[in-house]
């Protein structure tokens, strides 16, 4: 099973959180999204950040590894942490994402 996962964090953490999750096999790939701004309610109030979103490439077996090194890394007290199973994808890329999480790959 493969797996696209969403994570939120402030912008100047996003590229030392993306290039960790790959040195350690845990992600294949992580494209770095900027400029979002999100809007959400903590603690019962509205709050108002800049946020970066990380797409992470992943599969299902490594999945409790990586889930568990974002929260030993994230500055939030709650990350956002949402794993999305997809069931297409072009073959010779499912390849290359299986071959990269091996310690070898």
């Amino acid at each position: 099973m493969s797996l696209v996962v969403l994570v939120t964090l402030p912008p100047e953490r996003a590229h030392e959180l993306a290039r960790i999750l790959v040195t350690e096999h845990l992600a294949g790939c992580v494209n770095i999204v900027p400029g979002l701004q999100s809007v959400y309610r903590w603690q019962g109030e509205v709050a108002e950040d800049p946020e970066s979103l990380l797409l992470i490439k992943t599969s299902g077996e490594k999945y409790p590894e990586l889930e568990t090194r974002i929260k030993s890394l994230h500055p939030y007290e709650v990350p956002e942490i949402i794993a999305l199973q997809y069931d297409r994808a072009l073959p010779e890329f499912q390849m290359w994402l299986r071959d990269t999480l091996e310690p070898n790959g």
